[in-house]
């Protein structure tokens, strides 16, 4: 395939699935048992700053080194590897329409070098494009059009993930979005909501937070905002004094209080009902739950689109305990915090602690990919 997003919708199992943060690469190995999957290997280790920020690898070499060597650690000898690539402002996914009498390449043709190009923030010539068919259907008009799911990147971003495994010793198997290895995760859960609901997939990160809006498995809108655990924590050490960290365990063990906001604002909690880092924790998670909000409008308003019916909390940040409450009173929407392993119905050896679980969707999702698990 000449794209870089490489085996985006092939089938090809081999090796583990490989997820790079900003804070964190983890690696997990999955393999097939009856009819579900057990978990073999699941490892991490931290990345310092400067190495992995806004959904790019910043430095090749040294993550190439942190990749190597957390695969030592974890005593995995492979050569095919899984991995994908944060949503960002370089990421790009959307559903099009084209004519349904157009053949296989008559279809690559206008949607790589047609349709393609009416979509990108950035310049067709500096994207790596892949496409799936998803299905037929008929328009106002009456007429048969195919819906097909586009997904993009800078060519410079997946150049430098190739070169970065290049570097560490191992052949990429497949690179993709990371909220497709999100979904793959969750695929029972979302199995749940008929063709007439849609789900709200909120994966809060490391830097980010990426807001998948789901309609039968198939993502219908996405949108990444500014504000992952590293911003909660911070706003909280700040009220507290605390030297800043990029160490987000703290917040894990935290519970969010649902208090009784001031009518004059919707991110500030009445005086005298939490103390200063709590409060500024709230500030942070009521800006989080508004870009929410602008996103589940933004997604009403074009068109005919179906209801959001629920919140699926992932991420690190969806450990936060009561988060789910807090969402679901500032929203008006039924919201629940996803456990990763519970959803795959993984057989594990090792004890995963329950505030560690939802950080890992996306790495299972590509280690589930690599065990032959779509």
């Amino acid at each position: 395939m000449a794209s870089g997003l490489k085996n985006l919708f092939a089938k090809k199992p081999n090796g583990i699935g490989v997820e790079l943060a900003p804070d964190r690469v983890n690696v997990a190995r999955l393999k097939r048992k009856g009819q579900g999957f057990q978990l073999i290997n699941l490892a991490s280790a931290e990345v310092p700053e400067g190495v992995f920020q806004e959904g790019q690898i910043t430095d090749s070499a040294a993550m190439a080194e942190i990749i190597q060597s957390v695969l030592i650690e974890a005593k995995l000898k492979v050569k095919h590897v899984a991995t994908a690539i944060p949503g960002s402002r370089d990421t790009v996914t959307r559903i099009i329409s084209v004519p349904a009498e157009l053949d296989d390449r008559e279809l690559r043709e206008m949607v790589l070098n047609q349709e393609a190009g009416l979509y990108l923030p950035f310049p067709r010539e500096e994207a790596d494009v892949d496409y799936q068919k998803l299905g037929f259907f008929l328009d106002e008009d009456g007429i048969e059009k195919v819906q097909v799911l586009l997904v993009a990147t800078r060519k410079e971003v997946t150049d430098t993930y190739l070169d970065t495994f290049r570097q560490a010793g191992l052949l990429l198997d497949v690179l993709e979005i990371s909220s497709f290895s999100l979904i793959r995760t969750l695929r029972q859960q979302l199995r749940q909501f008929t063709s007439q609901e849609a789900t709200a997939i909120v994966d809060i990160e490391f830097e980010s937070t990426e807001i998948s809006i789901v309609v039968e498995g198939v993502p219908q809108f996405s949108r990444t905002v500014p504000i992952g655990t590293y911003q909660i924590q911070s706003a909280l050490s700040r009220a507290m004094n605390l030297p800043p960290s990029r160490n987000t365990e703290l917040l894990q063990g935290m519970t969010v209080p649902v208090v009784p906001m001031d009518s004059m604002s919707a991110t500030t909690p009445k005086p005298g009902t939490t103390n200063p880092g709590t409060a500024a924790m709230l500030r942070v998670l009521g800006e989080l739950s508004d870009e929410l909000r602008r996103s589940i409008d933004f997604y009403h308003n074009q068109g005919d689109n179906t209801e959001v019916a629920q919140l699926l909390l992932a991420g690190p940040g969806g450990a936060i305990g009561q988060l789910d409450e807090f969402f679901s009173q500032r929203l008006s929407l039924p919201a629940s915090q996803i456990d990763p392993v519970s959803a795959l119905s993984l057989e594990i050896d090792q004890e995963i602690p329950s505030s560690q679980r939802v950080g890992l969707g996306v790495v299972l999702g590509l280690g589930l990919r690599e065990a032959g698990g779509g």
